[in-house]
């Protein structure tokens, strides 16, 4: 019966959101820990729709704002049948689903390498490189 219940939970909710998780890509990268580090992360966000933040847990993510190809212009997936693994176990429970997310995902979100620096300059962090 618990199992039921949730998937109708999920099923209400998958047809009132706007595919929220359909429409990025993010991967864990590690915590920032050098000048190097930094400047890559610099870098990526220099890029168009790219994103980093950090989750509730202090983990570091990369994010790439890009929507699945198999999103149709309902919000729905046109290959729900055949979805990846990784899509059927996503939003199994409202904790790890963005629709029923009461508070933001992230507790720090990077769009520009300013938000970047003006962060890491708050935060007394040294990050320039030296010059010559």
């Amino acid at each position: 019966m618990g199992k039921t219940s949730k998937t109708t939970q999920s099923s209400v909710s998958c047809h009132q959101c706007p595919a929220m998780c359909c429409r990025y890509v993010a991967t864990e990268i590690d915590e920032p820990a050098s000048k190097k580090d930094y400047g890559n992360i610099r870098w990526y966000l220099m890029h168009r729709d790219v994103h980093v933040f950090i989750d509730h847990e202090d983990e570091w993510y990369l994010e790439f704002e890009t929507p699945c190809e198999n999103l149709g212009s309902d919000n729905r997936c046109t290959i729900y049948e055949d979805r990846p693994h990784i899509c059927r176990e996503h939003g199994d429970t409202e904790i790890d689903c963005e629709f029923h997310a009461s508070a933001d995902p992230h507790t720090v979100r990077f769009s520009t390498a300013t938000e970047f620096e003006d962060w890491l300059d708050a935060q007394g962090i040294k990050w320039r490189r030296k010059r010559k």
